[in-house]
């Protein structure tokens, strides 16, 4: 399956077609092999990870049109784990280690995936339902969810592997390919720009087996994750091959996918622009008009989006066709515009469409003013701070130490390993405040160069600073080399002295609290 994955990239990238003739012959293969040799023959994950088969199945059929392989995509279906009935008539997402998590990121989009081919709605039902439950039971602030390996619950100290961050990206563009489902554009873009960059080092070496939502030191110590002996205590330090060594391999498919999946096709065979970072797409549009489209932005650190159009036919002086443009759900009174002049406002939550005779040079702007939004309904009623698509953490200064593994360790883990220490304080509580204003209580600081940096992803490039009043929970103290028990809004430090924190994006953060407590 994931030689598949990889074949089906290498041939968008270079219409090699050995890769029909290699996969038309390997899918005849598996229409004879699967009856007698089931997919759980050798091993359960891949019944679990048979959505991968299928997409790439379809995508194939798409190709060439061949019925064998909708048998065959059946016949997977058929074999595959059952996730429709596990995310509509069971209550595994509502207890610890009932499923690997790298399963069920993968897993997820498989009742989507068949949906192309079934049509029953109850399968993208299953998905709704799976993304709610996960969110409900076990969710964290930057969009994932514990599971250090087994599902593990919501409080912000359990683990959050890496591979599962890229596979659960890469379900997510494969059901917005399908659904054009605005929340999973929202969730992509939320584990893009949070998750993803603080779990690998700014160089691409290094990378965290899991990472925490609150996280206030990594280090080799073993912690109450579904963690195997065998990975000493490495789970959250920084390294090669440290706690195991499957996100080395993975983790370098999440930023390239993603900008894969920035620019889609849509039904009526024109452009739609659903998640966004700068990029260049060129597409044909209108029966067969080659146009380029160029989008400049510094989001997510900024709110301001600019496509410019070209056609790229020098017959063609002009082209009518609709482009369709994402406007987020946490924005209000988004504004469109053309050639410097302004043509509508638009409410948040929704797929715009422009519809107009395109001529190259046209220019449209988008702005999505991005307001402070608080979440209260976390973990121990923690309270998370979110602006646009970035989740803000508590700015916690660290001191990076190398370390070296022993020589028997070397094999397994690679040659050294970082561990991560706070310097600063971290056991603060938000002082109360009407969650309902919270653009009155948080100040916003944004550096305008550092906006306009090519690499945002550590403390010291952090473009946007909010300020905020805070309390120290004095008994809010370290726990196994973790923050401890998230405490409950408490009122008993009511009379601490107030402090000013300041907040960060969570993805330039390494150690961070995410999820506050709320002092009353």
């Amino acid at each position: 399956m994931v030689v598949l994955k990889i074949l089906q990239q290498y041939y968008s990238a270079t219409n090699d077609p050995r890769v029909i003739n290699f996969m038309s012959r390997y899918f005849k293969y598996q229409l004879e092999t699967l009856p007698e040799k089931p997919l759980g023959n050798w091993t359960f994950w891949a019944n679990y990870r048979a959505g991968d088969n299928m997409q790439v199945i379809y995508w194939l059929y798409n190709i060439t049109g061949d019925t064998f392989l909708l048998e065959l995509a059946e016949l997977v279906h058929t074999q595959a784990h059952d996730f429709t009935h596990m995310f509509l008539c069971t209550d595994d997402m509502q207890r610890f280690n009932t499923i690997h998590c790298v399963n069920l990121a993968q897993g997820i989009k498989e009742p989507g995936i068949y949906y192309q081919q079934s049509k029953d709605h109850k399968h993208l039902e299953a998905v709704k339902k799976g993304f709610a439950d996960i969110k409900t039971f076990n969710g964290q602030a930057q969009g994932m969810y514990g599971g250090d390996e087994g599902l593990h619950g919501n409080n912000p100290t359990q683990g959050v592997e890496l591979c599962s961050v890229v596979e659960m990206m890469y379900s997510l563009e494969k059901l917005v390919e399908i659904t054009g489902d605005i929340d999973c554009m929202e969730h992509l873009e939320k584990i893009a720009f949070n998750a993803l960059p603080t779990q690998i080092t700014d160089d691409f070496m290094h990378k965290q087996y899991f990472q925490q939502a609150n996280q206030v030191m990594a280090t080799r110590h073993r912690r109450n994750f579904y963690e195997d002996a065998s990975h000493g205590g490495t789970d959250i330090v920084f390294g090669t091959y440290s706690g195991y060594s499957c996100c080395y391999s993975n983790m370098h498919q999440g930023w390239p996918k993603f900008t894969q999946n920035l620019w889609y096709a849509t039904s009526d065979e024109e452009l739609a622009t659903l998640a966004y970072s700068p990029s260049e797409v060129t597409a044909q549009v209108a029966s067969g008009v080659t146009v380029k489209m160029t989008e400049e932005t510094y989001y997510p650190m900024d709110d301001k989006i600019c496509f410019t159009f070209q056609i790229q036919d020098k017959k063609v002086k002009s082209v009518d066709f609709p482009f369709h443009v994402r406007i987020p759900s946490w924005t209000n009174e988004a504004t469109i515009r053309i050639n410097g002049q302004e043509v509508k406002t638009v409410t948040g939550g929704n797929v715009e469409v422009i519809n107009r005779t395109w001529k190259s040079g046209d220019v449209v702007e988008l702005h999505f003013p991005m307001n402070i939004e608080i979440d209260n309904t976390w973990y121990e009623n923690s309270v998370t701070v979110q602006r646009g698509p970035l989740v803000y953490a508590l700015r916690i200064e660290e001191e990076w130490i190398k370390k070296e593994f022993d020589e028997k360790e070397k094999k397994q883990f690679g040659d050294s390993y970082w561990e991560v220490y706070p310097q600063s304080a971290w056991n603060y509580g938000l002082s109360h405040f009407d969650t309902n204003k919270a653009n009155e209580v948080f100040s916003i600081h944004i550096d305008p160069e550092k906006v306009k940096g090519n690499y945002y992803w550590n403390l010291e490039n952090a473009p946007v600073e909010l300020k905020v009043k805070a309390k120290t929970i004095p008994n809010w103290q370290l726990y196994n080399e973790m923050a401890g028990p998230l405490p409950f809004p408490i009122s008993q430090w009511a009379d601490e002295p107030e402090k000013e924190i300041t907040l960060i994006p969570y993805g330039c953060t390494t150690l961070r609290i995410s999820q506050f407590p709320l002092v009353r």
